[in-house]
């Protein structure tokens, strides 16, 4: 079973950067392919950024301004979100997964942090 506790949303100026965490317990981030997930209000989850085998591929409305980084020694995420705009202050998920040697898919989420505007 894996566990996932992220942290670092918040309120956060238009323009302006943030830095989450995702710190997983119960299997390294390494084994596994580590995501982000975004959801605004009654709309979809949506992939934001995922990192697999050391390859990162990021969404198109996300590409130049979020990066991914993997600390390996603290078992951690870290998107970092740059020059945030409007559409970015949703509900944000970490999400990880693997298959194990039986071929079985394993998935599991985080409990969500927030990002908003403040005026």
């Amino acid at each position: 079973q894996v566990q996932l506790a992220e942290s670092g949303g918040g309120l956060v100026q238009a323009g302006g950067s943030l830095r989450l965490s995702c710190a997983a317990s119960g299997r390294t981030v390494s084994s596994q392919a580590m995501g982000w997930y975004r959801q605004a209000p009654g709309k979809q989850r949506e992939l934001v950024a995922i990192t697999d085998g050391g390859s990162t591929t990021y969404a198109d409305t996300v590409k130049g301004r979020f990066t991914h980084s993997m600390d390996n020694a603290k078992n951690t995420l870290f998107p970092q979100m740059n020059i945030l705009k409007p559409d970015d202050t949703v509900v944000y998920y970490c999400n990880s997964s693997y298959i194990n040697s039986d071929a079985t898919k394993y998935e599991f989420w985080g409990q969500g942090t927030q990002v908003t505007f403040s005026s």
